[in-house]
């Protein structure tokens, strides 16, 4: 079963490989003992979209698998790693809050990234490395996309509201990081979700978001690394339909998220709750998200603003991020009460 009470210091490493973008990644070389979604108290079902076929988990209370309830699908981030790294010590966390709490209320559904093993054995190895070695396959670079992850898990939460047990009037969707992307976009389908949930998202456009610095900053590497920003976006918007991922992005994938979601966001009729940290590159875009909502008289969103936390919500000391300041259980708290998942006074 996934481990609930998981130590901060293992959370921490699944967020750097979920959140951090490495150059390049690939599927794990299996092994004969490599265990099974099962294993780790997951359902493992498979969705057709179109000519693929969407693996996907969904994690229950024991015995409840076929009692309707309400689901939240949570929107994957940006790198192409398996859904499940385990280890002698069993499975990291593949939600960033404890399920153990939630699953009394609702089953949990996460989609595999396509092309990519849903589970990897990272024994003896460090998970924030293990996938530099070589590219991802052509598979996952043709499809890791904007559009495709929308259409794609539209089709599949379309399925979900049909199966007895969820209870159709009562679906989520989350994401943190790229991840909101596809949430938010989710959220503007008319009748597909009920709430949503959208953290450290860059409402502005993940481009402007990598050009974002200090005006005050003397750093010349920074100030480079601002010049490569409008280079890659350059290169995106030459040719947006590139899909090479070796060396990272793809001008595909660039070009879809580099764009502003403002009209997604905004246009979005159920409820929406907005969490960031006000030391995130995209802070002032979320700012600006909800001075627009404000102009626009849109009730429907829900600002938390996370004083001092950076796109992850760790803190800071003397200047550099605090790992050991974790805020994801406080974050997962304020969103899981906002969606009705948690009944007053308890946490996750």
């Amino acid at each position: 079963m996934t481990h609930f009470g998981t130590p901060a210091s293992r959370i921490l490493g699944l967020l750097l490989t979920w959140l951090g973008w490495l150059s390049a990644a690939a599927q794990p070389t299996a092994t004969p003992a490599l265990r099974t979604p099962e294993s780790f108290g997951y359902r493992h079902l498979v969705v057709h979209f179109g000519r693929d076929s969407v693996d996907m988990l969904v994690l229950s209370a024991p015995g409840e698998e076929r009692v309707r309830k309400p689901l939240l699908l949570w929107a994957q981030g940006s790198l192409p790693t398996p859904i499940i790294l385990y280890d002698n010590r069993g499975a990291y966390p593949v939600f960033p809050f404890r399920p153990k709490a939630v699953l009394k209320n609702c089953h949990l559904a996460i989609i595999g990234k396509p092309g990519i093993a849903l589970v990897a054995n990272v024994e003896g190895q460090n998970p924030n490395q293990l996938f530099r070695s070589t590219s991802p396959p052509p598979y996952y670079c043709a499809r890791n996309y904007l559009q495709y992850y929308v259409a794609r898990d539209a089709a599949v939460l379309r399925w979900l509201k049909k199966q007895s047990w969820v209870d159709k009037t009562q679906v989520l969707v989350g994401g943190h990081s790229e991840g909101s992307n596809v949430a938010a976009h989710l959220a503007a389908v008319p009748g597909l979700v009920s709430r949503a949930i959208y953290l450290s998202g860059s409402p502005l456009g993940r481009a402007l978001t990598e050009v974002a610095r200090d005006p005050t900053d003397p750093d010349t590497t920074a100030a480079r690394y601002l010049e490569y920003g409008f280079a890659k976006w350059q290169r995106a918007v030459d040719h947006p339909t590139q899909t090479d991922c070796a060396a990272g992005d793809s001008n595909q994938n660039t070009y879809s998220h580099g764009q502003s979601e403002l009209p997604a966001l905004l246009g979005a009729r159920v409820p929406l709750f907005i969490g960031y940290g006000t030391r995130d590159a995209a802070a002032v875009a979320n700012d600006y998200l909800r001075l627009e909502a404000i102009r626009l008289h849109k009730t429907n969103l829900t600002f938390r603003a996370y004083v001092g936390r950076e796109h992850n919500f760790f803190g800071f000391k003397n200047g550099q991020i605090n790992y050991d300041d974790f805020y994801w259980e406080q974050v997962g708290n304020d969103f899981l009460h906002w969606a009705g998942l948690l009944p007053a006074g308890t946490t996750n």
